[in-house]
């Protein structure tokens, strides 16, 4: 039984460029790891005095520049003076103009995470009372657009070439040492070694307009390079490139002078390389370590090693996966994976998946903290995907152990070593058969060329080629083990592209924190302008039907009089959370004069968050104030209450 190779290879690189594309390309920005979590004055709070100072404070330690932090007038003009300072632990401050008149300001911030992610976001405050404003606060975006995009996809490969080369040598080193003088085992490692060097370049000159600006043109800025090789991600790159170099010499003593060795030596330098290789390999895993979510939050000081020792199995198990693929489908017929060899891999990589199973559980805790996360946050959402993808890829693996312990090397290496009859040869291109002797008449009665030599040479090197691999493919548990190991692969790819957008998302527990924090500051504010202003606050539950249909939906009016008013809309699930739905509208409705409905659509400001400035209310009365809620196409509702505004 044969099997066409390269329709299946076609098929696995149309499916890493699909999830690939598809992924990258619906997560949008990169989400915030660092979330506001207060401010001083705070969102949507009508203050009597001009402040000195506006103060943020975030759920984890960020990094600033002079443009990190700007207050804008209702004109858009700057009116914070000096840099951003650091006023205690995580809050930061930036001091304003004296003798600011009244009218609505507009904060907006874009700092980067402890954990190297850029994060921005903008909200109002008021000064004596609402007016009119020239400044949107809508497009606030951190991480998006192309260079986003272009910094995604940089994180992808640097991910896949880590894996490749780091696993295709752990595979090669400890399970099949003849494979070191395979060349497409050989290119296989070199081309992730490429790879991850070309990323973390890449990366490094992207770095800069990623976590500022966003513009393409700002890739090639001396000065924004210079300023990100002052950051812990730059320092990051930059160790990680230098790992690289060794990690070249490592690859070129592998499948160079490795190769050569014999008995004893070959013993003592297959000790040195695994020696060297982990600790090379453990140094590449540190630097994203020490750079993204385990260097903060919750127990660093295990999260790291742990996080290290996360990557390198996970890198042996599926860069080893890759590596058993390319051997078993592009490898020389002469020279077959042996069974011993895809045992002892199925060994190793059954390690390495306890290995994943138990750090994932320890990360998943530490990044979710709440089982309820799992479903309330898109962090907790990508990682049930990750996991029932892990689950069906280890499901998978299971088939691959079963096909190699049924793999019978002896009886397939005796037939591809066994040498066809001297009398009889097949040729590839016409079926026909010839003799030895007619090969060497055909040769003595030409002209007794070498080039004619040479060619009959190569036509009958060509024709073993082909029995052997007849030969090897016919063996139904190999076969049996190339399919199986092809389905891992893919599986393996969607893996890898799922946990590239989880890396780059906000951790659920963060998520929560900050939307407690958030709706804690905002009915804060809320009750000191009951008292102040007469704001108006309403809350009103609702029920859609449909998935994730249930939840509160809360408005906010303040000053709730006649005139223009400032009004907020929050939505929550039941247990408080903010989360978001395709659309909110409001509409005011005075039957006892026939006025209405007045429809306002408020815009998206942040998750759970809606705003609207300018809402008119033209007399006072009893106003009946409804919420229209759309959670998917078809599923919506309205919901109602009746205040007293003016």
């Amino acid at each position: 039984m044969t099997l066409t190779i390269a329709p299946r290879v076609r098929m696995l690189v149309l499916l890493f460029l699909a999830v690939t594309g598809a992924l990258l390309a619906g997560a949008g920005p990169a989400s915030a790891h660092a979330a506001l979590t207060g401010s001083d004055p705070a969102q949507g709070v009508v203050v009597d005095k001009a402040p000195t100072q506006v103060s943020l404070t975030f759920s984890e330690t960020v990094s600033m520049n002079d443009d990190s932090l700007r207050v804008l007038d209702p004109k858009g003009t700057r009116v914070d003076t000096g840099k951003p300072s650091e006023v205690s632990g995580t809050t930061y401050a930036v001091p304003l103009h004296s003798g600011l008149p009244d009218g609505t300001y507009t904060v907006t911030y874009q700092v980067v995470s402890a954990d190297s992610h850029p994060v921005a976001g903008a909200y109002t405050f008021s000064i004596g009372s609402p007016s009119e404003t020239s400044v949107s606060v809508s497009d606030q975006e951190a991480g998006g657009g192309v260079v986003g995009w272009l910094y995604g996809f940089g994180r992808y490969a640097s991910y896949a070439g880590f894996i490749v080369m780091t696993g295709g040598a752990a595979f090669v080193l400890a399970c099949w040492q003849r494979g070191t003088g395979v060349r497409v085992v050989q290119r296989l490692v070199v081309t992730g070694w490429v790879a991850m060097t070309a990323a973390t370049l890449f990366l490094l000159l992207l770095r800069g307009s990623y976590t500022s600006s966003g513009k393409v043109g700002d890739v090639f800025d001396l000065d924004l390079l210079g300023e990100v090789l002052q950051t812990k991600t730059g320092a990051a790159l930059v160790s990680r490139l230098l790992l690289l170099a060794a990690a070249a010499l490592f690859i070129a003593v592998l499948f160079g002078a490795y190769d050569k060795r014999e008995g004893e030596e070959k013993r003592d330098l297959t000790f040195g390389l695994a020696i060297g290789g982990t600790v090379v390999a453990a140094g590449l895993a540190a630097s994203w370590a020490m750079a993204e979510h385990a260097s903060t939050g919750l127990q660093p000081g295990i999260a790291m090693p742990v996080d290290v020792l996360h990557l390198l199995a996970v890198a042996t198990w599926l860069g080893g996966l890759t590596a058993l693929l390319v051997a078993l489908y592009r490898g020389p017929a002469d020279r077959p994976v042996e069974a011993p060899a895809a045992r002892r891999f199925s060994r190793l990589a059954f390690g390495s998946v306890l290995v994943v199973v138990a750090t994932g559980t320890y990360q998943s805790w530490r990044q979710l903290g709440s089982w309820s996360a799992f479903t309330d946050t898109r962090y907790g959402r990508l990682l049930l995907l990750k996991i029932g993808l892990v689950a069906l890829l280890v499901g998978v693996a299971w088939i691959s152990r079963r096909w190699t312990a049924r793999l019978a090397d002896t009886t397939t290496e005796e037939a591809v070593r066994k040498p066809a009859p001297e009398k009889e040869r097949v040729t590839a291109s016409t079926g026909t058969t010839d003799t030895a002797e007619q090969t060497s008449g055909d040769a003595k009665s030409g002209s007794g060329s070498a080039k004619r030599a040479a060619q009959l040479a190569r036509q009958q090197a060509a024709v073993d080629a082909t029995r052997q691999k007849r030969l090897r493919d016919s063996d139904t548990h190999r076969f049996g083990l190339r399919r199986s190991v092809l389905a891992e692969a893919g599986v393996a790819v969607v893996v890898l592209a799922v946990t590239t957008v989880l890396t780059s998302t906000e951790p659920g527990r963060t998520e929560q924190d900050a939307a407690a924090a958030n709706r804690a500051s905002s009915s804060s504010s809320s009750s000191a302008g009951d008292s102040a202003s007469g704001a108006l606050t309403l809350d009103m539950s609702f029920d859609t039907g449909g998935t994730d249909g249930k939840g509160v939906v809360s408005v906010d009016l303040d000053p709730a009089r006649t005139g223009a008013n400032e009004m907020h809309v929050y939505v929550t699930r039941p247990n408080g959370r903010a989360f978001d739905v395709p659309e909110v509208k409001v509409a005011f409705t005075l039957e006892a004069k026939d006025i209405g409905p007045l429809p306002v659509v408020p815009d998206h400001i942040t998750t759970g968050h809606w705003s609207a400035d300018g809402v008119q209310i033209p007399v006072a009365g009893e106003w009946e104030i409804s919420v229209t809620v759309r959670t998917s196409d078809i599923d919506q509702v309205t919901v109602s209450k009746n205040a007293q505004i003016g």
